[in-house]
């Protein structure tokens, strides 16, 4: 919600007030490029979700070897997400006090890294439990909730990727 709530304010200025007076980025303030780091992380976190669904599958089917093997790379993959994200803080052009665009991107992105960093610590407990033989196919509802949580990060990014990177730098 918080996410929706952000995005909300944001339109509103980007809609109701003249840009040059209040949404941002304003003349001479510079914007992220959403074609490097912010698509190349898109893409990560799809594949992550890709993997966690790798995952899920290799439970159903028996296979606990695999479904490590894809909960390792579902994390390695968050990890790298959240590495070029912070990368990307350090690296901006702008700060969070620069006018809504800045304030908005920051917190919305800044939430969305949290919920990044509590599914993968999620995803590291789950595979734990998998390495241990604690998941088998009948009993995995907790491997399910981490796996709808992850998916659920995917779809907040994708949409903060449309909102924040490229409708909003336009």
């Amino acid at each position: 919600m918080a996410s929706f709530g952000f995005t909300r304010s944001f339109s509103n200025h980007r809609w109701g007030c003249d840009r040059s007076e209040v949404f941002g980025p304003q003349k001479g303030l510079g914007v992220l490029d959403p074609w490097e780091i912010p698509f190349l992380n898109t893409l990560i976190l799809l594949s992550s979700g890709a993997a966690v669904t790798w995952a899920h599958h290799a439970i159903l089917a028996g296979k606990e070897k695999r479904a490590v093997y894809a909960l390792v790379a579902t994390v390695l993959l968050a990890l790298v997400f959240t590495g070029f994200q912070g990368m990307e803080y350090y690296q901006a052009p702008f700060t969070i006090s620069d006018s809504i665009y800045g304030s908005t991107f920051f917190l919305a992105t800044g939430f969305h890294g949290f919920h990044v960093i509590i599914g993968t610590i999620f995803l590291i407990i789950c595979g734990i439990r998998q390495y241990l033989g604690h998941l088998t196919k009948e009993h995995h509802v907790g491997f399910e909730a981490a796996a709808w949580y992850w998916h659920f990060v995917d779809v907040v990014w994708l949409f903060l990727f449309v909102s924040i990177y490229w409708w909003g730098g336009i």
